[in-house]
């Protein structure tokens, strides 16, 4: 059985629904409507989500991160209509003042609930509060720019915010994934809008200087939790990819094939730090959604694969 059945096998086997959809999507002509479907199950009457949509997070409530990761897989499978009532809930929540920081003009990273709920530690929201540094506010207001009503006032809040987080990330942006992963899909959005309220020229050169300094190129450290190709080069960031990286992606592409557990998915390389015994769940999950996400970089720098 080659790689990719036995990816498959398991896939079958162990992914949530929604990532199943999301692989049927990719590889056997899946509808997108499953994927919306399935998505929507994670949604609260507020238009924000929860209930482990980011799955180191079993929080139910509606949070800035879930929301977050609603709109990444929205952008992974290639956007939504407007109207979508997907799209009006999310525009709903960020409208509605909930967990965001008028202080900061930002979205929070965290949210007190989840120190009730099962979850990762860094997901525990720290005595000092939440943390700032546009991490999803930047994704948000992106999101905002792409599928409000530019007429409407969350519109005006969302270029006003997007404008704030580029100059911050050009002055000040640190080399860490998770930040150039938002800051990413604020171009994205921004690009596809036609609106760039930044210096685009300057944004973009600082946000390929983040990734070029973020991708790792030691392969015998590829087992941790570092950014590799596959963190930045994936179907809703293909306009970032350079050909600089060609090579490295050749030689991810066969560390992904030799590095397959005999059950067809992959190891995770993070934990919850917690005695939580949901993180066994979560570990699950997660092992398909790399499992998906590593066909999916195959089938796009692996010519002989597919």
């Amino acid at each position: 059985m080659n790689t990719f059945d036995k990816a498959r096998r398991f896939i079958y086997r162990n992914a949530r629904p929604l990532d199943l959809a999301v692989f049927r999507f990719y590889f056997e002509n899946g509808p997108l409507s499953d994927v919306t479907a399935a998505l929507s199950a994670y949604q609260n009457q507020d238009g924000g989500f929860g209930w482990g949509l980011e799955s180191d997070n079993f929080n139910r409530n509606s949070l800035p991160m879930g929301v977050w990761k609603a709109t990444e897989y929205i952008r992974k499978t290639g956007g939504l209509e407007p109207d979508d009532p997907i799209a009006e809930g999310i525009l709903k929540y960020l409208s509605s003042g909930s967990d965001f920081d008028i202080e900061h003009n930002q979205w929070l990273n965290t949210v007190p609930t989840n120190n009730s709920s099962p979850c990762a530690v860094w997901w525990k929201y720290p005595e000092n509060g939440s943390v700032f540094e546009y991490n999803p506010t930047a994704a948000l207001a992106g999101f905002i720019i792409k599928y409000a009503d530019k007429k409407s006032a969350l519109y005006e809040k969302g270029v006003q915010i997007a404008g704030e987080a580029a100059n911050w990330f050009i002055m000040n942006a640190p080399l860490e994934r998770h930040i150039a992963v938002c800051f990413m899909s604020l171009y994205d959005y921004c690009d596809d809008a036609g609106n760039m309220p930044f210096d685009s020229e300057t944004y973009l050169a600082k946000l390929n200087e983040i990734i070029e300094g973020s991708v790792c190129s030691d392969v015998s450290r590829w087992g941790e939790y570092i950014p590799k190709p596959s963190t930045f080069f994936t179907p809703a960031n293909k306009r970032f990819y350079n050909e600089k990286f060609k090579e490295l992606c050749s030689v991810e592409c066969e560390y992904i094939k030799n590095t397959q557990l005999s059950d067809g998915s992959y190891s995770v390389p993070w934990q919850w730090y917690s005695d939580c015994k949901e993180w066994y769940i979560a570990e699950n999950w997660i092992k398909a959604q790399i499992t998906i996400d590593n066909m999916i970089f195959l089938r796009d720098f692996d010519d002989l694969f597919f």
